[in-house]
């Protein structure tokens, strides 16, 4: 099932300077949406997000950008056209940019994205 928008929280500006520590048990613990996306901190021209998911996200595209997810734990899937993806913990996968797919988690899953700064995180029209 779709999540409503009303159980997500998309937190784009970057959380953590340079230099600073990045507990993410801590973000895990304190997390109380049921679709979490929060940018951890800028690496070059890339950013490195922190998901705490439960349920699906809308198919879309980034025409321009690669995405890389790794799952710190739960199982997080990642549908594409025609096949799906199950994540275990300490697993990673690239979504090549222009790929329609959709994520998902049966239950809540905690997932890192590096991903280009520029980047529409909902995907590009």
């Amino acid at each position: 099932m779709l999540l409503p928008r009303s159980l997500m929280s998309c937190i784009w500006t970057v959380k953590f300077e340079p230099l600073e520590l990045i507990d993410v048990s801590s973000l895990v613990k304190a997390c109380t949406e049921q679709w979490y996306n929060q940018t951890l901190c800028k690496v070059n021209d890339s950013v490195v997000r922190l998901g705490v998911m439960q349920g699906e996200y809308h198919w879309h595209k980034h025409d321009n950008d690669d995405e890389f997810f790794f799952v710190l734990s739960g199982t997080f899937i990642i549908d594409l056209e025609g096949r799906s993806v199950a994540l275990s913990p300490q697993q990673g996968f690239v979504v090549p940019k222009g790929v329609v797919h959709r994520t998902r988690a049966p239950e809540k899953a905690v997932v890192l994205m590096v991903e280009t700064a520029t980047i529409v995180p909902t995907g590009d029209a």
